[in-house]
């Protein structure tokens, strides 16, 4: 007597369908899962080593003197 059989279940995809047409659930599913990858994109900048990235600036510079003093001679 809890759970939900099939007929409810039917029920709330007809009262959907009524709702939103036919037409917008797909739209709203492209929206929610270009949110859920924008999400986990976010999580794996977040998950970078910083210390990777502080070497990468470190080395920019260095990188950059060399150029000058290759122009110059």
């Amino acid at each position: 007597m809890g759970s939900f059989s099939i007929w409810h279940w039917l029920i709330v995809l007809v009262i959907v369908l009524l709702l939103f047409g036919a037409g917008k659930i797909p739209k709203l599913m492209g929206d929610m899962a270009k949110g859920v990858k924008a999400f986990k994109k976010g999580l794996n900048e977040d998950d970078e080593d910083p210390s990777a990235k502080s070497q990468q600036i470190d080395t920019q510079p260095a990188a950059n003197t060399a150029e000058k003093d290759t122009v110059k001679h």
